[in-house]
């Protein structure tokens, strides 16, 4: 297995991953992205990315396992830079092997800040991996979105 950055020629790749993440959350009907603009966020022609993605491949078949979508936060009580990982997928096919824990590994190797994430709370398998790793949830905060 290999990590390596997503460049331009892997938005259909990321789209059907953030497609296949969709359903395995029981929200595919939620997934309302445009191609175009997401490639100006992701990759885009001059400034700083809205958000980064880090692929997993499987080095025997050469097939992308899972990705990592990220972008960067900033503690002020810490006073250090973190990063809020939006988007953590490993394929079915590709699960117990290692990528989930390559990906959130190389986030880790990134900041020494924070490097937090949401989790649905009917996922199980994935909450049994994330404490696995020693990841607690944040006790005493609620998400609020602003839509």
């Amino acid at each position: 297995m290999s990590l390596r950055p997503a460049t331009p020629d892997d938005l259909d790749e990321i789209i059907a991953l953030i497609r296949d993440l969709a359903e395995y959350e029981r929200a595919a009907d939620e997934v309302t992205l445009d191609r175009e603009e997401l490639a100006s966020h992701l990759f885009p022609s001059s400034g700083t990315p809205a958000a980064s993605v880090v692929l997993a491949v499987d080095d025997a078949t050469g097939e992308v396992a899972g990705f990592a979508l990220y972008h960067g936060t900033f503690s002020t009580w810490l006073g250090k830079p973190g990063i809020w990982l939006e988007d953590l997928f490993v394929r079915p096919a590709h699960r117990k092997r290692g990528h989930g824990l390559a990906l959130l590994q190389h986030l880790r190797t990134l900041t020494d800040g924070r490097v937090e994430w949401a989790v649905l709370d009917w996922n199980t398998p994935s909450i049994e991996f994330y404490e696995a790793l020693g990841a607690r949830p944040v006790p005493g905060w609620t998400r609020y979105r602003w839509i």
